[in-house]
C-alpha cells in the first residue's frame, strides 16, 4: 500500500534531522498530492452509506435501507471492474439485470448508481442527490437493502471509482 507523505511532513522531518549532526534525509515515506493521498485512503463503510442514504430517504418520507451482504460483493465486483478498466459505467460487467442473475438475485427490483473522482460518502452522495437519475435511484420506494464500494486505481483518470447497488 503506498504511503502518503505532504510537502508539510517532509519539511518538519527535515529540520528535526537537520538538528542532529548527520545530513537531514529525505524521509522514506513516499510523496504524493493531496488528491492521490487522499484517493488511495478512500473506502466506504456499508453501514455508514446505510444510515445516510436512510437519512435522506426520511427526510423525503422513505423507508430505510440496510446493508445485504451479496449486493455489497456486487458492488465490489462493479467498482473493481470498473476500475480495472478505467471506464466508468453500469455495463463494465455486464447489465445489472445480468449480475443480479448470476447471483441468483434475478427477481428483485434494483437499481444501480456508478461514479468516479469523489473521495468521501459525503461528496459522492452530494453529486448523486444534484443527478437527476441518480437521485431517483435514491428515492426508489420499493428499496430496502443495499450494497456500495470503492475501488482505488492509482494509473487512472478518477482514482476512486463508486458502486452502489440497492433493491426490494
Amino acid at each position: 500500500m503506498q504511503k502518503c507523505a505532504f510537502r508539510s511532513t517532509s519539511l518538519i522531518m527535515s529540520l528535526l534531522l537537520a538538528s542532529c549532526a548527520e545530513e537531514p534525509r529525505r524521509s522514506a515515506l513516499i510523496e504524493a498530492s493531496p488528491r492521490e493521498c487522499a484517493a488511495s485512503q478512500t473506502h466506504v463503510d456499508p453501514a455508514a452509506a446505510a444510515d445516510a442514504i436512510s437519512q435522506y430517504r426520511r427526510e423525503h418520507a422513505f423507508s430505510a435501507v440496510e446493508p445485504d451482504p451479496i449486493l455489497q460483493k456486487l458492488a465490489q465486483a462493479q467498482a473493481n471492474a470498473m476500475a480495472a478498466q478505467d471506464q466508468l459505467s453500469h455495463e463494465v460487467e455486464g447489465t445489472l439485470r445480468k449480475r443480479l442473475d448470476a447471483a441468483k438475485l434475478g427477481q428483485r427490483t434494483a437499481v444501480e448508481n456508478v461514479s468516479a473522482g469523489y473521495f468521501a460518502l459525503a461528496d459522492v452522495m452530494a453529486g448523486w442527490r444534484h443527478s437527476p437519475g441518480h437521485n431517483a435511484n435514491l428515492l426508489d420506494p420499493h428499496m430496502r437493502r443495499l450494497g456500495v464500494a470503492t475501488a482505488y486505481a492509482p494509473g487512472t483518470r478518477y482514482k476512486v471509482y463508486w458502486a452502489l447497488i440497492m433493491s426490494d
